[in-house]
């Protein structure tokens, strides 16, 4: 579904601006602007769901053997 219509640009400050036309609107109050040669893309921003230790659950284990770390005694610093 490709849906186009023409739209005004303006001025806001030393921004330049354009109105969304309702049919193009976006959830939320953020949204992530990209350039890809002559194009302007506009999408929603995506919301983190859940904490970070629920996003980091969901990763798969890695499967990689990591070397040894011997666990030495600190040598002291003398301030």
């Amino acid at each position: 579904m490709n849906i186009q219509r023409s739209v005004r640009l303006f001025r806001n400050g030393r921004n330049q601006a354009v109105r969304i036309p309702r049919e193009f609107e976006l959830p939320g109050e953020e949204a992530i602007m990209r350039k890809e040669g002559d194009k302007l893309i506009i999408e929603a921003a995506a919301k983190p769901k859940g904490t970070l230790a629920e996003w980091l659950a969901t990763l798969e284990p890695l499967d990689e053997e990591f070397p040894e770390i011997p666990d030495l005694p600190v040598d002291p610093i003398d301030l």
